[in-house]
């Protein structure tokens, strides 16, 4: 908690310091135009201590003071006002003040505010008087600064050095864009790998895996993504077009990859944190298995480097429960037994109109989603872990792609749904919820799960899988009747009763045909409480005989419990460094531009965006990295916070610059009741805005 406490004060005075530079650059540019500065404050709300030239500091602000002199010097002649207009010449005009709370600050310039465009002076030294060229340099002078410091920042991180991921493949979901990419070398097979380190991306040499999310994310719907990577063991680099996808979780484009990771146990500095690592390893059976430690062994295979190696031995194991052993800083080891669970086919299956997900199958044999996990809200309409749902909406026995999509299609409705509750004593006992209410985001609140590891019930097979270059093919199991609400018992004379057993059967039953890659043909037993056994004959093609072979396994210990690989992002020298700051800051500017394009193209949604709480929240995350990452990251918010203020929009800097440039063009000022207008609308925009997104990022951190 504490340690939160401090990396959310470290962000705050970070923000708050991105921002007194900001207000820096507008007080030394309007200096500079001889434009009458009354004030630069650090911070808001009442002063706490000042400083003006001619006066020294001051408790609270000093202006009481100076409007007593100004009364003084204006009063009838005499000694006091003589000695008041004196005092006066003697002192600066300007105040630094600061200010109580120390988020940011401000300059309070003569005949200038923003809110109300009526506030003018027609002093010699008023910002009205000044010409409008200088005006806007004084206006453009506090983002000039913000990109300044940002490429300062970079620069000192680049000099530093940086711990990032590397631009390497560690994983690829299975059914996703980036499983099915099309290689321009014909003779390679279609696909990333893991391992695979990438070179390019739409022609940039990326810096860390985090440059491939952001293109894919910032990439246009529709638009191939061209990569090309570097693969062990094959010669030259290989280029790939890949089509990016929204996510069903994050609602972004994604070509589905995850990073490199190493063989170690993702560990925290934080204490909490650690403790529900720990929690999380012992809840899937490693038990003695701390944070930090080191897999070292996986049964035979000795010498573990990676999380690649560890998935190599369970894919190894063929099922047979496996030792890992861990070995802490300390040299001191602990072994545990993990047993591997048998991996279905993990393809892609349209969703939704243009909108596709992953399904896991067995040749199109689709287990019945289940609830893993209910939440309060979820078990308040009934639902409780375990339970087996029979029927949602319209969808009798769904896969979790029909459930979820029947699920979020009643958006802010009612359904009825059926399941099967397994009881201690005798079989499931069916129920039915008649008026189960939908939340307005598509969900109940329970984390899905399926049959798969308790029984082979089935769902319908998926009417067609998606695969490789978006070819869509019935699954083998279409070919079979009604499979809907059956249990596979038998395959042949092999008796079944869960997907890990249906596995081991189907395999068992074809390995002659593999051998000879020729058909197989084999007999499913299927039953169905109150309705006689019955049996079907299944003819699988040599193609499918080898997919069901090659499947491997995983294990409750996945590959997201492993630390990421790092690598040390650090400029060659100072001139480097230099190169490296300013062409990350050129980046981050063009790819804000982009993200307000894509805003309104709709891949980037209102919900993706971060205000004040989602920054504050991000920062900690970011701190909890370390304080090089912090700086990284005022980087980026000092880049954002540029673009952001020189939107054309009238309430900031922006909307200001084109007042003025309209001035310089026509040779008057925009009447004030249109400044007016705009200004109001700004604001309102503006307030509408910082309402929305602070209301998604309060949601987003209480969401369970």
């Amino acid at each position: 908690m504490l340690s939160t406490a401090f990396d959310l004060l470290l962000v705050v005075v970070g923000f708050g310091l991105i921002i007194v530079i900001h207000e820096l650059g507008h007080f030394l540019a309007a200096r500079w135009a001889g434009i009458r500065v009354l004030a630069f404050a650090v911070g808001f709300g009442p002063a706490l201590f000042s400083f003006r030239k001619g006066l020294g500091w001051r408790t609270g602000s000093s202006e009481p003071e100076i409007l007593a002199m100004q009364n003084a010097a204006l009063g009838d002649a005499g000694g006091r006002r003589e000695q008041a207009r004196s005092m006066l010449s003697r002192v600066s005009p300007t105040e630094y003040r600061f200010n109580l709370l120390p988020f940011g600050g401000y300059v309070k310039m003569l005949g200038q505010d923003d809110i109300r465009p009526e506030a003018v002076s027609d002093a010699p030294d008023g910002y009205q008087s000044c010409v409008p060229w200088k005006r806007m340099v004084v206006i453009s002078a506090g983002v000039i600064f913000n990109i300044i410091s940002a490429a300062a920042l970079f620069v000192l991180v680049f000099l530093i050095g940086l711990r990032t991921e590397p631009a390497k493949i560690g994983w690829v979901a299975p059914g996703s864009p980036a499983a099915f990419a099309a290689c321009d070398d014909t003779a390679q097979p279609p696909g990333l790998a893991p391992g695979d380190v990438i070179t390019s991306i739409n022609g940039r040499t990326p810096n860390s895996f985090n440059d491939l999310i952001l293109a894919t994310a910032m990439g246009q719907r529709g638009t191939p993504l061209r990569v090309s990577v570097d693969r062990p063991g094959v010669p030259g680099p290989l280029n790939f077009s890949i089509i990016p996808e929204e996510s069903r979780f994050t609602g972004l484009l994604e070509i589905g990859v995850e990073p490199a990771r190493t063989a170690r146990v993702v560990t925290s500095r934080k204490l909490a944190e650690r403790e529900a690592i720990a929690t999380q390893l012992g809840a899937i059976g490693l038990v003695g298995v701390e944070p930090g430690m080191r897999l070292s062994r996986a049964g035979a295979h000795a010498n573990i480097q990676s999380a690649s190696d560890y998935l190599d031995a369970l894919n190894a194991s063929d099922g047979t429960p496996i030792p890992l052993t861990f070995t802490g800083d300390d040299a001191r080891t602990t072994t545990v037994n993990i047993t591997p669970i048998a991996q279905l086919q993990i393809d892609a299956v349209e969703s939704g109109p243009n909108t596709r997900a992953t399904i896991e199958h067995l040749l199109g044999l689709t287990p019945v989603m289940s609830v893993r996990e209910a939440s309060e809200r979820a078990q308040a309409q009934g639902l409780v872990a375990g339970d087996v749902f029979l029927r949602i909406g319209e969808t009798p026995f769904p896969n979790i792609v029909e459930g979820m999509a029947a699920i979020k299609a009643a958006a802010g409705k009612t359904l009825r749904v059926v399941v099967a509750r397994p009881t201690p004593d005798a079989g499931p006992e069916t129920i039915e919820l008649p008026s189960v209410s939908v939340g307005s985001d598509g969900r109940i609140g329970f984390t899905v799960g399926d049959t798969a590891a308790d029984a082979a019930l089935l769902a319908a097979p998926p009417a067609e899988i998606i695969t490789s270059g978006g070819t869509r093919t019935p699954p083998p199991a279409a070919s079979l009747d009604n499979l809907a609400g059956w249990r596979v018992t038998r395959v042949n004379d092999t008796s079944v009763e869960t997907f890990t057993h249906l596995r081991a059967a189907l395999r068992a039953a074809t390995a002659a045909a593999r051998q000879t890659n020729t058909p197989a043909t084999l007999t499913l037993t299927l039953s169905r409480e109150g309705e006689a056994d019955r049996t079907q004959e299944w003819t699988l093609a040599p193609a499918s005989v080898a997919q069901l072979h090659a499947l491997g396994w995983s294990s409750r210990l996945g590959p997201g419990l492993f630390e990421p690989e790092q690598i040390l992002l650090k400029a060659d020298g100072p001139m480097h460094a230099l190169s490296m700051g300013i062409s990350e800051t050129r980046r981050v500017m063009l790819m804000t531009y982009v993200t307000f394009l894509r805003l309104f193209q709709g891949t980037v949604k209102v919900e993706h965006l971060k205000g004040p709480v989602g920054i504050a929240h991000l920062g900690t995350l970011v701190a909890g990295k370390g304080f090089i990452w912090l700086l990284f990251f005022m980087g980026l918010i000092s880049v954002n916070l540029a673009v952001i203020n020189f939107l054309p929009l009238p309430i900031v800097d922006g909307g200001q610059f084109l007042f003025i440039l309209y001035e310089q063009v026509r040779g008057r000022p925009v009447p004030v009741s249109l400044q007016n207008a705009a200004t109001l609308a700004g604001l309102a925009l503006i307030g509408v805005m910082f309402l929305v997104v602070t209301f998604n990022d309060i949601r987003n951190l209480i969401a369970p």
